[in-house]
């Protein structure tokens, strides 16, 4: 699922959505980061390495949990190279937004509706957009896949948790 949604992500004609529910997996993937700790994330909470330099590995620090504990994860070589993606269209969805770009890492990638009023894309994204992000992509996935494979689940924490026991998401 990581390496189908990276890919897909990284084509030119990508939506943004795509790329950054690839960034969500992928920073899943090495952290172990629930979806709070992901909202919590912001640009400078990473560390991609210089922009002229070819991609290496990276770091993100993630704030765990209600209590908030900070720990230091490595990203592996690919992800840096997402994440680097995922700058430049973070910026293309902030450019409608008068003054500067959120720090927030993940932002809204169109046009939202909360509480009947309309929301412009390039703001941080809400749990309930991370949510609903997934089961579009899963819903999705599953129909195209159909009986062929095993469905995805539905609620994000499952694969969070199967990532997590399977050690993708320790430090090495």
């Amino acid at each position: 699922m990581w390496r189908e949604l990276a890919t897909e992500a990284m084509r030119p004609d990508a939506k943004p959505e795509t790329v950054r529910l690839a960034v969500i997996t992928g920073l899943v993937r090495a952290t172990g980061a629930r979806y709070g700790d992901l909202l919590r994330m912001r640009v400078e909470d990473l560390d991609l390495g210089p922009d002229t330099a070819r991609a290496g590995e990276g770091a993100a620090a993630v704030r765990h949990g209600k209590h908030r504990v900070p720990r230091r994860h490595r990203l592996p070589a690919d992800l840096v190279v997402l994440l680097r993606h995922w700058m430049s269209v973070r910026e293309e969805l902030a450019v409608e937004l008068e003054g500067s770009i959120p720090q927030a890492l993940l932002l809204t990638v169109h046009h939202t509706h909360d509480n009947g009023t309309t929301v412009a894309s390039g703001l941080p994204i809400t749990r309930q957009g991370l949510v609903l992000s997934w089961r579009r992509f899963v819903h999705r996935t599953n129909a195209r896949y159909g009986a062929t494979r095993t469905p995805l689940p539905t609620r994000f924490e499952q694969v969070r948790r199967a990532w997590t026991e399977a050690g993708a998401g320790e430090d090495g």
